[in-house]
């Protein structure tokens, strides 16, 4: 996968950076603007706040590019107790949870991710905010019927697998929430679109096939 992570080390904590998975949320930047600068080098000063007041913030990172190692004995970043994947307005799929997905071979496991799903991302699978130079159209709504939300079974570890030019598999149990977060389903097992072209948004309805979409497993 090639993903090239930067430390920064604290006396308290180091934090980790992936700059391949950043799409410029900012969460970390308005959240402690002391510690994350990027008009300063390093644009990260762990020292500038708390470790726990640090990890507070990471953990709002949406996409995964930011996370953090404790050195003082406090507690690693927990695993949600719900799977959840929220649909961004003409943007990407916001996962959070507990969530595995093979690429290329390589296994990753995270509880915060953003994945595309207009098909133009030059990092696959992962948002890089082409949907924007792209002028990616979708409202974020849930374009199928699916049984309704139970919470509690939206629990446990959700395995995600890239169908080469195709679809995202899911396989696990996860509540999908449309862009406002009003409305949910859930689901144990489906096929997520990230070639941009389904009309059945967020689901697959087999338009890779007619575009002819490409992307690597």
């Amino acid at each position: 996968m090639n993903e090239k992570i930067y430390k920064y080390e604290g006396k308290d904590i180091v934090v980790e950076y992936s700059l391949k998975r950043c799409i410029h949320a900012a969460e970390c930047v308005k959240g402690l603007p002391n510690v994350f600068d990027p008009n300063k080098k390093p644009w990260i000063e762990p020292d500038a706040a708390s470790a726990d007041e640090l990890a507070a913030i990471i953990e709002r990172c949406p996409t995964g590019a930011l996370h953090y190692q404790r050195l003082d004995g406090g507690e690693p970043e927990a695993t949600p107790a719900q799977n959840n994947i929220r649909i961004g307005e003409d943007d990407c799929l916001y996962l959070h949870g507990d969530f595995e997905i093979s690429i290329q071979g390589e296994t990753v496991r995270d509880t915060r991710l953003a994945l595309c799903r207009c098909g133009l991302s030059n990092n696959k699978p992962f948002c890089d905010n082409s949907h924007q130079k792209g002028d990616f159209k979708d409202v974020g709504a849930i374009g199928k019927t699916g049984a309704a939300v139970d919470r509690s079974e939206s629990t446990g570890l959700v395995a995600l697998t890239l169908a080469e030019n195709g679809p995202i598999l899911i396989k696990g149990e996860v509540e999908i929430q449309n862009a406002e977060g009003e409305k949910s389903i859930h689901v144990s097992k489906g096929a997520l679109c990230r070639c941009g072209a389904s009309a059945n948004t967020p689901f697959c309805d087999g338009a890779h096939k007619d575009i002819d979409f490409e992307a690597t497993s």
